[in-house]
C-alpha cells in the first residue's frame, strides 16, 4: 500500500466511510442471502453501483485512484463517480419496474443516460484493473456498431448506439445488471462469505505455518511443504496470483535458500498456487460460471473436478519430487514463520471442517450450494469469534471492545472487498459476452468448427485449443472460460460431445490461460518474487504444468472422467493419471548416467505412455499402463538411490 498523501483526519474519514460503505454492504447480502428478498435482478440493480463505490473508496484510500493527480484532486474526481454511481442508484430502483415492464423496449432519454452512466462506470473500472477487457470491450463495441464495413464472414448490417446502451444495461438479460453480476452476489458471494471468515481469523497463516512443519521431516520435503501450503491457499483464495502473491514470499526464498533454481522455485510456487483453481470445493470462478452455463447445481461440478484436480496435484507432486532429488534440498532449510500453536491448529481443523462440510451438506443433505455456504458460516463464524476472544483473555487480560471486533472488521472488509471486486469483474464481462452474442461471432466461428468436424474431432478440439489460447493470452481465467465456452460449446455439443466433456475443456483451457505465454500474471508474480527471468520460470512453470495438457486430451479419451462420478470415473482417473506421471517421468527424470541410454529410456517411456493416455480402448490402455508403472517403480527403487549418493558426492 502506498504512503498516504491525505492528513490524518481525512484519511480516517475514508477509512470510516469505507467500512461503514462496507458494513451496509455486507448486512444487505447476508439478508439477501437468507430471505432472497426482491430477487437477483434487484440484488444487482441495488448493489452493482455500491462494489463500484466501495471499488473508489478503497482506490481513494491506497492512493490508487489517479495516483499522477494531486490527492485533493483525486478525492474531487472519486467524489463525482461516487455521486453517479449512486445517481444510478435511486434512479433505477425508483423506476425498476417501470423500465421492466411499462417502457420495456421503448425506453426514454433519461433510462438511456442512467443505464449508459452504469455502462461507462464499469468500463472505467476495467481501464483500471483489466485493461485488456476494455480493450476488447471497445473492439467489440466498435464491431458491433460498424459491422458493415468487415468484409466475409463477419459482416453483419451494423447496430446503433441506442442498442449497444440498452444491451449494456436496460435489457438486464445481457449487460451490467445480467445473470454473470448476479452470480457473483448471490452464489460465489456465499461462497466468499466463508472464505472471509477463513482470512479474517488467521487461516491462510496458520495453513502455511503448518506447511512448514512438513519441510523439517526430509531433505525433500521443503518444495512439497510449499506445494501443500500453496494449495490450501489457494483454495481459500480461490485465485492463482493473488496466491502467489501471498504465499511466495515465503516459499520461494525458502526453497531458493535450500537449492533449487530461483526460476524453478518461482515455477513451483507458479504452478502450485495455479492448483488452487482446480480444487474443490472452490474450483475458481469458472467452476460456478460452469454451472451457471450448463444449468446443474454446483456440486454436480464438485463432484465431478475431484478427479482432474487428483491427477494434477498427483502430477505437481511426482515433478517437484524429481526436481527436489536432483537439487537436494538443504534438511536446515524450512519456511519461514511464527511458531505453530494450538490456534494454528484449530484453524487448520475449521478449515478442513469447511471443506467437509461443505461437500457433506450439499452430497448427503443435497442443500443449495449458497444455503450450504451459509450454514457453514453461521456454524464457523461463531466459532472462530470465540476461539479468538477466548485467546485474546488468556493473553491480554481484559481487551478493548476494539480489539474483539478487529477480526469481525477484517472479514467485513475481506468480503466487501472480494465481492465487490468480482462483481464488478463480471459486470464487465456481461458487457463483453453481451455484445459478443449479439454479433453472432460465437455462430460464425461455431460454422468454423462444425466444417473442422467433418474431418474429425480431434480437428475441432485443436480449433478450439487454439481459440482458447488466443483468448487467455491477455484474460484472466473467467473470461476465458465464458468466450470459449460459448464459442466452442455449441458447435461441438451439435457433434454429440458430451456437455461435460466441452465445459470440463473449456475450463482447463481457461486454467491454463493463467500460464499462456507472453502475459501469465502468475508466472509474473513468482518470478519478481524470486528475481528470476520470467520467460525461464514460465517455461519450467509449463512443464511442471503438463498434467493439464494430458487432462485436455484425456477429457476426450476417457469422457468418463467427468461425466459421472462414480466407479466409471475412477477407472477413467487411473488410466489419465499413470499415463501422466509416466510424462513427467520422462521429461524431468534420469534414468542413466550414459546420455545415449538416458535419453533412450526417457523416449521409450514417453512414447508408451502418450499411447497409454490417447489409445481409446480402455483394456488395451491398461496394459499398456503395466510398464509405465514398472519403469516408474525401477525409477524409485534403483535409479534414485544413486542420484542422491551422487549429488551428495557432488555437494
Amino acid at each position: 500500500m502506498s504512503a498516504s498523501p491525505y492528513p490524518k483526519r481525512l484519511m480516517a474519514a475514508l477509512d470510516g466511510l469505507y467500512m461503514l460503505t462496507a458494513t451496509i454492504f455486507f448486512v444487505y447480502l447476508f439478508n439477501y442471502f437468507i430471505s432472497g428478498e426482491g430477487g437477483p435482478t434487484v440484488l444487482a440493480v441495488t448493489m452493482l453501483p455500491v462494489c463500484y463505490v466501495l471499488f473508489i473508496l478503497q482506490a481513494l484510500r491506497t492512493n490508487d485512484l489517479y495516483p499522477s493527480l494531486g490527492p485533493m484532486t483525486n478525492i474531487a474526481i472519486g467524489a463525482v463517480q461516487i455521486g453517479l454511481a449512486l445517481a444510478v442508484l435511486y434512479y433505477m430502483r425508483s423506476e425498476f419496474f417501470a423500465i421492466r415492464t411499462d417502457r420495456a423496449g421503448f425506453w426514454n432519454t433519461t433510462d438511456m443516460i442512467m443505464g449508459g452512466i452504469m455502462a461507462l462506470l464499469i468500463l472505467e473500472y476495467t481501464r483500471k484493473r483489466y485493461f485488456v477487457i476494455l480493450v476488447l470491450n471497445v473492439v467489440l463495441i466498435l464491431y458491433a456498431v460498424y459491422g458493415n464495413h468487415v468484409g466475409g464472414m463477419f459482416h453483419h448490417p451494423g447496430m446503433s448506439w441506442e442498442r449497444i446502451v440498452t444491451a449494456s444495461s436496460l435489457e438486464m438479460t445481457t449487460g451490467v445488471y445480467s445473470r454473470l453480476p448476479q452470480l457473483a452476489l448471490t452464489l460465489i458471494g456465499s461462497f466468499i462469505l466463508v472464505l472471509s471468515v477463513l482470512r479474517a481469523f488467521g487461516g491462510v497463516e496458520s495453513i502455511l505455518l503448518g506447511a512448514g512443519l512438513i519441510s523439517a521431516k526430509s531433505p525433500y520435503a521443503l518444495p512439497q511443504a510449499a506445494v501443500i501450503g500453496s494449495l490450501g491457499v489457494a483454495t481459500v483464495s480461490g485465485s492463482g496470483a493473488a496466491n502467489a502473491a501471498a504465499t511466495g514470499s515465503a516459499t520461494i526464498p525458502a526453497m531458493i535458500q535450500s537449492g533449487l533454481p530461483r526460476a524453478t522455485a518461482a515455477a513451483i510456487e507458479a504452478a502450485s498456487s495455479l492448483g488452487g483453481q482446480l480444487m474443490p470445493p472452490i474450483m475458481g470462478i469458472s467452476a460456478f460460471l460452469m454451472a451457471d452455463f450448463l444449468g446443474e447445481s454446483y456440486f454436480d461440478v464438485v463432484a465431478r473436478g475431484y478427479a482432474p484436480a487428483v491427477i494434477y496435484f498427483v502430477a505437481l507432486i511426482a515433478s517437484v519430487y524429481l526436481l527436489s532429488v536432483h537439487y537436494r534440498a538443504d534438511t536446515e532449510v524450512t519456511l519461514p514463520g511464527g511458531t505453530f500453536t494450538i490456534g494454528d491448529a484449530v484453524n487448520i481443523g475449521v478449515f478442513a471442517m469447511v471443506v467437509f462440510g461443505l461437500i457433506g451438506l450439499m452430497a448427503v443433505t443435497h442443500m443449495a450450494a449458497m444455503i450450504a455456504a451459509l450454514t457453514i458460516f453461521v456454524m464457523v463464524a461463531p466459532v472462530m469469534f470465540s476461539i479468538d476472544a477466548y485467546r485474546r483473555f488468556r493473553v491480554e487480560g481484559r481487551p478493548s471492545i476494539r480489539q474483539l471486533l478487529t477480526p469481525i472488521g477484517r472479514m467485513i472488509d475481506a468480503f466487501s472487498s472480494m465481492t465487490a471486486d468480482l462483481t464488478l469483474l463480471l459486470a464487465a464481462l456481461s458487457i463483453m459476452t453481451g455484445v459478443f452474442v449479439i454479433t453472432g461471432i460465437p455462430t460464425k466461428v461455431g460454422v468454423l468448427m462444425l466444417e473442422a468436424a467433418g474431418i474429425n474431432l480431434i480437428a475441432m478440439a485443436v480449433i478450439a485449443f487454439l481459440f482458447g489460447a488466443l483468448v487467455g493470452t491477455g484474460l484472466p481465467p473467467a473470461p476465458t472460460y465464458i468466450l470459449t465456452a460459448l464459442v466452442i460449446a455449441p458447435p461441438m455439443i451439435k457433434s454429440c460431445v458430451d456437455p461435460w466433456v466441452v465445459h470440463f475443456y473449456a475450463f482447463f483451457l481457461a486454467v491454463w490461460g493463467e500460464l499462456t505465454p507472453p502475459t501469465s500474471v502468475v508466472a509474473a508474480v513468482t518470478a519478481k518474487i524470486a528475481d528470476a527471468s520470467f520467460m525461464r520460470t514460465l517455461g519450467r512453470a509449463l512443464m511442471l504444468c503438463v498434467s493439464l495438457f494430458t487432462l485436455m486430451a484425456g477429457v476426450f479419451i476417457r469422457p468418463e472422467l467427468v461425466k459421472q462420478p462414480g466407479v466409471d470415473q475412477l477407472a477413467a482417473l487411473g488410466l489419465i493419471l499413470v499415463p501422466t506421471l509416466g510424462i513427467v517421468f520422462a521429461i524431468q527424470a534420469r534414468f542413466a548416467t550414459d546420455r545415449i541410454r538416458n535419453l533412450t529410456a526417457r523416449g521409450v517411456l514417453m512414447v508408451v505412455s502418450l499411447f497409454a493416455l490417447l489409445y481409446p480402448d480402455d483394456a488395451i490402455a491398461a496394459i499398456a499402463c503395466v510398464p509405465v508403472l514398472l519403469i516408474i517403480v525401477a525409477w524409485v527403487l534403483y535409479q534414485r538411490p544413486r542420484q542422491i549418493r551422487a549429488a551428495k558426492a557432488s555437494g
